[in-house]
């Protein structure tokens, strides 16, 4: 995309990033307060993506990029050959795709990455407003569990996923010149993201947390001293107390509900409860990925197999009716074989190494976008344990355009050409 136009050269040279920031800012700001908010700031950089690459104004790539950029291909055409194979028809390459079209956001962001003011305070924009609305949505208006505009799992762990950015982004925060400003909205942010998985009851997100903790003090632990480290942890620990303590919230429902289900599960009692059932569709796709390891069932394949199963008793009649087995990695398994389990652990693996390269960075904005880089695949692996996340728009959209937002801040960054 060319800008020769009648602006200023100053103001023209200025228009490129300065619209990478508002699209990036929109990604996060509005993804969970609107409905499929999580496309508008992904559909500006594909738009402006694409008009570069038919100037032909790319960026440079360094071998890193191509290690990020094949990760993304990888994943999205095994996802379209499945889709092929399995005569699925047009709606099987629509979510693979969505891998593709993040390639030219990337291409953009890498050649006119935005000011990290626009990252940081659309992220703890969005935890603000996802906390706040599902506090509205469950203390308000008395939903059982605060959903958004999204499925309630979603929400809930988008929710906390930008609460863990937040986290992630102290480490800038502490180096602006209105640090305590900007220290201020990151940790409303982080209080904001977590409060609305709380409120979300998604109990996926919060499985989890012990490793982002640990992912934190990996990145800025060695920096802080022993006062402030056992105030954190008692604030962590004092926090989690006070969350499970108010039943208002839902925590302790949710938590007690856990356990009910395990122990009725166990006893052979029940076995279409939420925690039941997930049990079910793990124990009938192992069944599966015993008999086809290799290729796999395919999505079709998948859902009439799990159906037999729910017939000949193999499984819950409950658990049988769901068309993915609640867990990323052993769907990917059931479905697209050893290949599928490959290109998925490739797509989060392949950036969480590249990004944890500079987790402990001497210059604390590297280190604040490495760690968020980390902790984009370490949330996504974690909420994947109890969801497909990647079966819904909102969990694509929102892996791909954040790595590659992330990717392309860091990239120009860390500016590793040499390599």
């Amino acid at each position: 995309m060319m800008f020769h136009s009648h602006l200023p050269a100053g103001r023209a040279a200025a228009f490129p990033p300065q619209l990478t920031s508002i699209a990036v800012f929109l990604l996060t700001a509005v993804c969970l307060v609107l409905p499929s908010g999580y496309s508008i700031g992904a559909v500006i950089l594909l738009v402006v993506g694409v008009g570069l690459i038919i100037s032909r104004r790319l960026p440079i790539l360094t071998k890193q990029d191509l290690w990020v950029i094949a990760a993304l291909v990888a994943y999205a055409l095994v996802g379209m050959l499945e889709a092929w194979w399995d005569g699925q028809g047009g709606r099987g390459f629509d979510k693979p795709s969505r891998f593709i079209l993040a390639i030219p956001a990337l291409l953009w962001v890498l050649r006119y990455p935005p000011k990290l003011t626009y990252l940081w305070s659309g992220i703890a924009v969005g935890a603000i407003s996802a906390g706040t609305w599902g506090g509205w949505q469950k203390l308000v208006e008395g939903v059982g569990r605060a959903q958004g505009h999204t499925h309630v799992i979603q929400f809930g762990n988008l929710s906390m996923l930008l609460g863990v950015l937040c986290m992630a982004g102290l480490g800038w925060a502490v180096v602006q010149r209105n640090r305590g400003f900007w220290i201020a909205l990151l940790l409303a942010g982080a209080a904001g993201g977590v409060l609305g998985s709380l409120f979300s009851g998604s109990r996926g997100g919060w499985v989890g947390f012990p490793i982002v903790l640990l992912v934190l003090y990996r990145a800025y632990g060695t920096q802080l001293s022993n006062k402030l480290k056992a105030a954190v942890f008692a604030i962590v620990v004092i926090g989690g107390a006070a969350v499970y303590a108010v039943p208002q919230i839902g925590v302790q429902e949710r938590v007690h509900q856990a356990f009910s289900d395990i122990a009725l599960y166990v006893s052979g009692e029940n076995r279409s409860t939420s925690v039941g059932s997930r049990f079910e569709m793990w124990r009938g796709a192992a069944q599966l990925i015993q008999e086809k390891p290799l290729t796999g069932w395919g999505s079709n394949g998948y859902a009439d197999a799990m159906a037999e199963f729910g017939e000949m008793g193999v499984i819950s009649a409950e658990a049988a009716q769901y068309g993915h087995a609640h867990n990323e990695f052993i769907d990917a398994f059931a479905k697209r074989g050893l290949l599928g389990l490959a290109v998925l652990l490739a797509l989060y693996l392949v950036p969480m190494r590249l990004f944890a390269r500079h987790l402990q960075a001497s210059h604390l904005t590297t280190r604040a976008v490495a760690t968020a880089g980390v902790l984009l695949p370490v949330t996504f692996m974690d909420f994947g344990l109890t969801q497909v996340f990647m079966e819904h728009n909102s969990g694509v959209m929102m892996y791909s355009f954040m790595l590659v937002v992330l990717w392309g801040i860091y990239a120009n960054q860390t500016a590793d050409k040499a390599n």
